[in-house]
């Protein structure tokens, strides 16, 4: 038969032998035992988390993790201490970005067409140690999550972990920007350091079954996806996100959303702006659950695995 041979391998390895057009529901859960997750991308400095917070004081939005874009060279320690114990407060997860990246170097790859797709990566061995260097300075400032969007860097984290460079409930977010957008290659990701994995924001249902049947590792995935990354609005599959993906992070990026990275005071009102509009889409998204789904199990504040800072104010860090 055509392709069989092809197939046969596939499922020798533990993988699906195709895309899953018929949709499982998926069996995997968070620690937990929850389903989903809520997230907020892109809050790029504390006024931003403050405006944030104060926002979803409002609206009530169950917010588990928001996570940065700018990059932890971009922030001062104060700033950064101050988003931890923001965050370590509300027992909410705070991912920030490892910096420096591809666009922040002096080549132009990253900027030619081409270029684009491995545009966030790491040129060189200097990269790779000034961002191994960015991971451990938010570490000691009592940062437990960040962003990662290079294999080699990926890789690097887990040893890292390994030599008490980083601490072992030390989250490595992969970033949507890696892009990798199969089963094997998510897989590989898993393998070598990924605790959990932003999968690419146009991908169907059924190629997103099939990853979920190779992976662990919680998903996260843009149900509303800034124009950068494709514009798009996917509220009403949330239900079905959750029951094919969990667990799973739904994050609720926005439309019409500008180029803010690197941020700084110059775009500091526009964020607090972005940020606001975000919880309230994110609250648009809770109602599309509250009404199709109401039985999904989402985690409570504080759940395991959950990277929330350290406290500054109260315990002492790495």
């Amino acid at each position: 038969m055509v392709m069989e041979a092809s197939k046969e391998l596939l499922t020798s390895l533990g993988f699906p032998s195709g895309d899953l057009y018929n949709l499982p529901s998926s069996c995997k859960r968070f620690p937990d035992g929850a389903q989903y997750r809520i997230e907020i991308p892109s809050v790029e400095g504390p006024l931003a988390l403050e405006a944030l917070l104060e926002e979803n004081e409002r609206l009530k939005v169950p917010i588990h993790r928001v996570s940065q874009g700018s990059g932890i060279m971009m922030l001062t320690d104060d700033e950064i201490t101050n988003m931890c114990d923001m965050c370590s407060e509300q027992e909410m997860e705070l991912s920030l970005f490892t910096g420096p990246r591809g666009t922040f170097d002096i080549s132009a790859q990253p900027f030619t067409t081409s270029g684009k797709v491995v545009a966030l990566r790491h040129e060189g061995i200097d990269q790779l140690v000034y961002a191994m260097e960015d991971l451990q300075r938010g570490a000691r400032l009592g940062l437990r999550g960040a962003l990662v969007a290079d294999e080699g860097l990926l890789l690097l984290t887990k040893e890292m972990k390994h030599k008490g460079l980083l601490p072992q409930n030390f989250v490595i977010k992969v970033s949507v920007q890696m892009m990798a957008s199969n089963p094997v290659s998510i897989k590989l990701m898993q393998d070598i350091g990924a605790d959990t994995y932003n999968v690419p924001t146009a991908l169907t249902l059924p190629k997103l079954a099939a990853i979920r049947q190779a992976v662990d590792i919680p998903i996260d995935l843009y149900v509303e996806v800034p124009d950068n990354f494709g514009g798009f609005i996917r509220h009403y599959e949330i239900p079905e996100l959750i029951r094919i993906l969990a667990p799973v992070y739904i994050k609720f990026g926005l439309k019409n959303h500008p180029d803010v990275y690197p941020s700084g005071k110059h775009l500091e009102a526009l964020n607090i702006d972005l940020c606001k509009e975000r919880v309230h889409r994110a609250a648009l998204g809770m109602q599309i659950i509250e009404k199709y789904c109401p039985d999904a199990v989402i985690s409570k504040k504080g759940a395991e695995g959950l990277g929330i800072p350290v406290n500054t104010t109260m315990k002492k860090v790495l």
